[in-house]
């Protein structure tokens, strides 16, 4: 494994992060836990979740990866070797049955204690804030359009602040925000230096072959002001194993259970899968390894996070870390993106 540091803070983590939140839909409890075992003994020591988990989300699965991640706690003792973080879910039609006061103070503090309960843990290493609270262009939303009916005010200092208290009282160490914006992530920034408030140490939005929209704005962002990008999805919703166009895909696969999530798999995504299928073999790798070391040999990439249904795909996902991809295959690969840029935003 290869290890660099949250970004500002001494903690050690894995360039590869476990992604759970297949556990307790698409996936079960022992198989969880055999996913966590075997991470840990290949090195990966940095696990990402969220109390949205398990998704699709529903009042029924609503914690349940964080259960199950409490209950390997519980049964191996082994919380000191995991650098954990977790999320706060934000407003939307589909989070409505977790609250509905977004990041107000006592949202903020419900959400870390019921986290913690969940995971049987004292504290979490990284909190995040899942999404922002204002209306702007994230989920696949590809430009930003102002909405003048948006009841959102501006809340950066009192959420931060809040934060601050829950660092304090030992409950979280570090704060992070994910599917954020270069605007919101630059307010985020301004407060902590101004105020002398916790800063945000890393940013969690999606980054793959298929949508690098990262690199427009918050690239910069990230490299400048050292808040890592901890990517998520770097696998398309597996589109980017090229089961899907090889149509080999098992019954059990996301895409087949749950056909709504489509955000990869348009025409455009659809061709430049193929063009990145035919680059990866012509350089003996398969498409996942490609894919998957694209992201994480990225200069403003901290962690890259993966997830698998299955023993045999977690284990392809994780050795993708011993793979460097060339600068000819470099180049092949940005003419893709040249000819269809980032077909999935």
């Amino acid at each position: 494994m290869k290890y660099t540091k949250l970004p500002n803070t001494h903690i050690k983590i894995s360039k590869i992060c476990l992604g759970t939140m297949t556990w307790g839909n698409q996936n079960t409890q022992a198989e969880g836990f055999a996913q966590m075992s075997y991470a840990l003994d290949q090195g990966v020591n940095f696990w990402d979740t969220a109390e949205l988990y398990a998704v699709p989300a529903s009042p029924e699965t609503y914690g349940s990866t964080e259960t199950i991640i409490g209950n390997w706690f519980a049964k191996t003792g082994q919380r000191d070797k995991v650098v954990l973080a977790s999320k706060i879910a934000g407003n939307g039609d589909y989070t409505a049955h977790i609250r509905t006061n977004g990041f107000a103070p006592e949202a903020l503090k419900e959400a870390v204690n019921n986290s913690l309960r969940r995971l049987q843990t004292d504290y979490l290493d990284l909190y995040q804030l899942h999404w922002p609270e204002r209306d702007t262009n994230y989920f696949g939303i590809r430009d930003y359009k102002h909405n003048t009916e948006n009841a959102w005010k501006d809340n950066f200092n009192q959420v931060l602040h809040t934060l601050d208290g829950l660092i304090k009282a030992g409950k979280i160490r570090y704060i992070g925000i994910s599917n954020e914006k270069a605007w919101g992530t630059m307010r985020f920034l301004e407060e902590s230096k101004i105020n002398n408030l916790p800063r945000m140490a890393t940013i969690q939005n999606p980054y793959s072959l298929l949508n690098r929209t990262f690199e427009g704005d918050l690239a910069e962002v990230s490299i400048r002001e050292n808040i890592g990008l901890l990517a998520y999805s770097p696998m398309a919703f597996g589109v980017l194993s090229g089961k899907y166009i090889k149509e080999t895909a098992a019954d059990n696969a996301r895409l087949k259970l749950f056909p709504r999530f489509s955000r990869y798999s348009n025409a455009q995504a659809t061709e430049a899968t193929k063009r990145y299928l035919k680059i990866a073999e012509a350089n003996n790798l398969t498409l996942a390894q490609m894919s998957l070391a694209f992201v994480t040999q990225q200069p403003f990439v901290t962690s890259n996070i993966i997830g698998a249904t299955n023993l045999k795909q977690l284990k392809e996902n994780i050795d993708s870390i011993h793979v460097v991809l060339s600068d000819e295959v470099l180049a092949q690969i940005n003419e893709v993106h040249e000819t269809i840029p980032n077909p999935s935003p």
